[in-house]
């Protein structure tokens, strides 16, 4: 009997390196958000990603011919995933942790799969709601212990956590848009690079209208951090997250999103001295039980 799709090593393997690389940045986030507004690191990262993309589709010798169709979907992406989607996450981290946030946004699982399910027709087999239940038990203890670890106020979290929800939203949108027919008419990493530089554009016209002319901070761990957002985090991710999302749907895909925070974690204890609670490892355990499951469930129906 056949494997279902998303146990192949083909998709575990990306799937594993984007978790992975993704889980390590809420880190590298926190330390943009101190001299240079948010909005111009967001320019700068999607600046050296779309750049770094454009080099590597040349080397391809991959065609950039889009249509008009190509352009606004190409568009939609670059406002949707690299504009929108990170301008709301790292105004988040100005109200509430990386944690906190990191671990909020693991609820895109909800609105992938609600998504998916309206505009792609796919529907949630019982392994794959067993498992997304499992593992939104272990969100919520992971969630409660962020909440009760936070010293910002009750009101100062809310503005985070809605600002995160407001990321959600993007990021799932542009999730389903990427798990359309109409996505895979274009060679992706051409339309990637363009999306990344039409979103870099819009998050630094947006930067100047809010704070003026551009801020840079010389830094070397700023820098640093740009480029590894820029390359690791955005030029690498999110081609093989793409190529995941495309193979298993929204929902599947969306279970790196759950697991992020458990890395994060892991790397602040290395890092950061982070202490686990009870509560935190158990919503680690159950968040990780529930990915074992869900990812064993079929292909999503139609």
């Amino acid at each position: 009997m056949d494997r279902p799709n998303s146990t192949r090593a083909a998709i575990l393997v990306p799937f594993t390196i984007v978790t992975l690389i993704w889980g390590s940045t809420w880190l590298v986030i926190r330390d943009q958000v101190a001299v240079v507004p948010s909005s111009w690191s967001v320019s700068y990262r999607f600046l050296v990603a779309g750049i770094a993309m454009t080099v590597w589709a040349l080397v391809k010798r991959d065609s950039f011919r889009l249509d008009r169709a190509g352009w606004l979907f190409a568009l939609a992406i670059g406002v949707l995933q690299f504009c929108l989607n990170f301008n709301f996450v790292y105004r988040a981290e100005q109200f509430i942790t990386s944690g906190l946030v990191a671990v909020v946004f693991a609820m895109l699982l909800v609105p992938n799969a609600g998504l998916a399910r309206l505009f792609l027709g796919q529907r949630l087999g019982r392994q794959l709601v067993v498992g997304s239940t499992i593992a939104m038990a272990g969100v919520a203890l992971l969630f409660l212990h962020e909440v009760r670890s936070d010293p910002h106020g009750p009101a100062t979290a809310l503005t985070g956590i809605g600002f995160t929800l407001l990321a959600i939203l993007s990021a799932s949108s542009a999730n389903v848009l990427q798990a359309t027919p109409l996505a895979k008419r274009y060679p992706m990493i051409p339309t990637l690079s363009v999306a990344m530089l039409m979103g870099a554009a819009l998050d630094a016209a947006f930067a100047w209208w809010l704070h003026g002319p551009p801020v840079i901070e010389w830094r070397a761990s700023y820098l640093a951090g740009i480029v590894y957002l820029g390359l690791a985090a955005s030029a690498l991710a999110f081609p093989l997250y793409f190529g995941v999302l495309r193979v298993i749907g929204p929902a599947k895909a969306a279970y790196s999103s759950v697991i992020v925070p458990v890395i994060a974690m892991l790397l602040s204890t290395l890092f950061e001295g982070y202490r686990w609670s009870p509560l935190a490892g158990g919503g680690a355990a159950l968040a990780a039980v529930g990915l074992v499951v869900a990812l064993r469930a079929k292909r999503p129906a139609r």
